[in-house]
């Protein structure tokens, strides 16, 4: 007979002491991001972040962001952790192309992604109107909690919520048309973006590469069938938005694969009776345990997630027994 789950106050609480890394190393005198970015395709360059947590030593710079030079300006895919990598990113674009930049996309609401609007023009910053109201509503308090983070690099940042919605749907710019995907699963709302004349599809936080993936706004089975719509894209790079560019769909299938394992371990730790200090001294697959930070990506997933599937097997238990 399956146990009841047991959902114990003291493990809840490490909740709080799970959902995000603890400040490491010392904060830097000279905010320097050394961005350095590497182009991809015909007009389109990476500027590829570590695969770390948050910390004082690299100032939150853990984040692809990308940007397409087009006959009509600069489209910029994510703006980054703070306002001095928005800067440093602009002056990178600026080393690059004298075009202005006409487009600033923010794919999502997490800081690492929009923190850096402040170095663009308003009247370019857009997103997805879920992203839109995720940043108004969350932006203050992401942005406080990447200050006790990242220290001195966030200096001066402020979150700036862009104006202009975006839909799912073809979006022409200077010689380039974009398809925005409208997704979610990650966040409530993730915004992929195909460029059909190079083959680069922007694929944001739904895919990561070679790095755990982080689960604060997740909702897996949407994140699957997301990952799903993207495999079926036809593309010839990735930008995943954490880990190295690919030219095929290995990262997407290895997301997927995390995700579909984190779902069932869960499950199965549920419909044990697993409590939360049990589930997080559960071992990880061999498979997996390549992946950057996934020890810390674990713990912080079962702090965010393994509630709820308590509480799901909790009702089925009360179901059965009626």
């Amino acid at each position: 007979m399956k146990r009841v789950p047991r959902i114990l106050l003291p493990a809840l609480a490490l909740v709080f002491l799970l959902v995000l890394p603890r400040p490491t190393g010392a904060a830097s005198a000279d905010p320097d991001y050394g961005l350095a970015p590497e182009k991809i395709a015909d007009g389109t360059w990476v500027l590829t972040g570590r695969s770390e947590d948050f910390s004082r030593a690299n100032g939150g710079n853990i984040v692809n962001t990308a940007f397409v030079v087009t006959d009509a300006g600069v489209v910029v895919i994510d703006s980054g952790p703070s306002r001095a990598y928005g800067e440093q990113q602009r002056q990178a674009i600026a080393r690059i192309s004298g075009q202005p930049v006409v487009l600033v996309i923010n794919t999502h609401h997490h800081p690492d992604h929009f923190l850096g609007n402040q170095a663009f023009p308003a009247g370019a910053l857009a997103a997805l109107p879920e992203t839109i109201h995720g940043i108004a509503t969350e932006g203050g308090s992401l942005n406080e909690n990447m200050y006790r983070l990242a220290g001195d690099w966030m200096a001066g940042t402020e979150p700036v919520t862009p104006a202009r919605p975006l839909a799912a749907g073809p979006l022409e710019v200077g010689g380039h048309r974009f398809e925005l995907i409208a997704l979610d699963g990650h966040t409530a709302a993730d915004l992929a973006v195909l460029d059909r004349r190079t083959g680069v599809l922007f694929a944001g936080d739904l895919v990561f590469h070679d790095r755990a993936p982080t689960t604060p706004h997740a909702r897996l089975p949407a994140w699957q069938a997301a990952l799903d719509r993207l495999e079926a894209l036809s593309f010839v790079r990735v930008v995943p938005g954490h880990g190295p560019v690919a030219t095929d769909a290995g990262p997407i299938r290895q997301t997927r694969a995390w995700l579909t394992w984190l779902d069932r371990r869960l499950q199965q730790a549920a419909d044990d009776g697993l409590d939360m200090t049990e589930v997080l001294a559960l071992p990880l697959p061999a498979e997996f345990r390549r992946l950057a930070v996934v020890d810390a990506e674990f713990r912080r997933s079962v702090g965010q997630l393994y509630p709820a599937y308590e509480q799901r097997a909790l009702s089925r238990g009360r179901s059965d027994a009626r």
